[in-house]
C-alpha cells in the first residue's frame, strides 16, 4: 500500500506504517526528525501522486477550540486552514484519515467519525484526538491503561513546545498502521461518510 503521512515532521506514523512493509511516504514544510521517505514542502502539490492511503495532520494552530479566545482576531488565517482541510479531505485517494483536537472542523466542515485518547493505546495520558474518517473503520483501542495524565497540555513553554505536542503517540501510529494497514487487498466500502458543509 501506498501511504502519504500528510504534514508530518517526525516520521511517528510514516515509520510505523513502513514497519508493516508498506511504500510509506511523510511530507512536511519540515525536514524529518529520524531517517526515512520523506517530501519536504507543500503537500498539495503531491496530493495526486497514486496513494492509497492518507493519514493527514494539518496545523491546529488556527482550528483547535483551546486557542477559541483568538479566533476573532484571526478569521482569515482560520479561514485558510479551514480551506487547506476542504482540500485534504477532498483528495483523490480512496482511504483518508485527518486528525486534529477538538476543533471548528466539527462545526465548518463535519463532525468527526471518532475521538480517541493516548490512554486507549497503551500511554496514560490525556489529549482527546479527533478523526475523520473516508472509506476507513474506526480505530479499536489497543491497550486500555489507568493514567490520565495531561503531560501534553501542561508543557511549559519553549520553542519546541508546538512540536512537542503534536508528535503522534506511537501506540495510535501503530493501531493504524496495523488496522487500517491491513485493508490494503480490500477495495473501499461505499456509503462512508464525505466531506459535508455546514453553515458556521
Amino acid at each position: 500500500m501506498r501511504v502519504l503521512v500528510a504534514c508530518e515532521f517526525s516520521g511517528i506514523v510514516r515509520d510505523a506504517f513502513a514497519a508493516k512493509g508498506h511504500d510509506a511516504w511523510s511530507c512536511d514544510l519540515l525536514p524529518t526528525e529520524r531517517p526515512g521517505k520523506h517530501t519536504q514542502g507543500n503537500v498539495l502539490g503531491i496530493l495526486n501522486d497514486g496513494w492509497d492511503l492518507m493519514i493527514a495532520h494539518p496545523p491546529c494552530t488556527h482550528l483547535a477550540v483551546s486557542g477559541a479566545r483568538w479566533f476573532k482576531d484571526k478569521q482569515i488565517e482560520q479561514e485558510k486552514a479551514l480551506e487547506f482541510v476542504r482540500l485534504l479531505l477532498a483528495a483523490p485517494i480512496d482511504r483518508i484519515a485527518l486528525e486534529n483536537p477538538v476543533a471548528v472542523i466539527s462545526t465548518r466542515i463535519r463532525k468527526p467519525d471518532q475521538i480517541i485518547q493516548p490512554w486507549m493505546f497503551g500511554h496514560g495520558e490525556t489529549k482527546a484526538t479527533c478523526l475523520w474518517l473516508k472509506n476507513l473503520p474506526t480505530l479499536v483501542p489497543t491497550g486500555i491503561v489507568s493514567g490520565r495524565t495531561g503531560r501534553i497540555h501542561r508543557e511549559p513553554p519553549s520553542p519546541d513546545r508546538w512540536k512537542n505536542r503534536s508528535r503522534t503517540f506511537i501506540g495510535i501510529a501503530e493501531a493504524m498502521a496495523n488496522q487500517w494497514g491491513a485493508l490494503a487487498s480490500l477495495p473501499p466500502e461505499p456509503g462512508v461518510p464525505g466531506v459535508q458543509e455546514n453553515e458556521p
